[in-house]
């Protein structure tokens, strides 16, 4: 990608909305487009790296792992979002995994120019707790689901949550039994069972990964 291209693309971003196309090349003269492919691991639960990481293309999700090999899934990011900030500023190690789901390309920003940029700019610290705070607000949300709801409650939630608008539809493209078991917190087998109930009430349509919501507020 042309360094023009980028600065259209991250203009478009909240984080660096209000910068001029000068401040932009000089933030971004050094910043490089890498290509991942499916199913790459980009950053592993305690690396130490120092950079920002922005989607230019491509989905990924960010996870958690224990001993046991048993994941928790935090959540999915695609075009325009970006990970990897807190440690930028904090400069401790990664706190989570983060994995492509499909072919991928991010814009990689090193510390260094990201802290020159800010010391300029303290305006994007302001976006940056914003984001930060909006991700805080989600995670006590998942905490809260995971402690007050059961199975039923958590899944239809996430369902809700994960949805988007197309063509008057409330549409999930594509999940898996497993991811959406790793999100909330119990067995595939079981996610499973609450899927089929759901359909069979009229609240959802299944087709492969693919899910229909026929309700714009389930049952939980």
């Amino acid at each position: 990608m042309a360094i023009s291209n980028k600065i259209n693309f991250l203009q478009k971003i909240p984080l660096f909305s209000g910068l001029g196309e000068d401040e932009l090349q000089t933030l971004f003269d050094h910043a490089a487009i890498r290509k991942f492919p499916k199913n790459t691991i980009i950053i592993h639960d305690g690396d130490e790296s120092d950079s920002l990481y922005i989607i230019v293309s491509g989905k990924v999700k960010v996870f958690l792992t224990d001993d046991q090999g048993k994941e928790v899934i935090l959540n999915f990011q695609e075009v325009g979002e970006y990970f990897g900030e807190v440690a930028l500023l904090d400069q401790i190690r990664r706190s989570a995994s983060v994995v492509t789901l499909v072919p991928s390309q991010l814009l990689v920003i090193t510390r260094q120019d990201f802290m020159r940029c800010l010391s300029m700019h303290p305006e994007i610290a302001l976006r940056m707790m914003k984001g930060l705070t909006n991700r805080l607000r989600d995670l006590t949300d998942e905490v809260k689901s995971l402690a007050l709801m059961d199975v039923y409650g958590r899944i239809a939630r996430t369902l809700l949550k994960m949805a988007e608008e197309h063509d008057g539809q409330l549409l999930i493209a594509q999940l898996s039994r497993k991811d959406l078991a790793n999100m909330v917190g119990s067995s595939r087998e079981m996610v499973s069972r609450v899927l089929r109930e759901l359909e069979r009430k009229g609240h959802i349509k299944m087709q492969g990964k693919s899910i229909t919501l026929c309700d714009r507020s389930l049952p939980d």
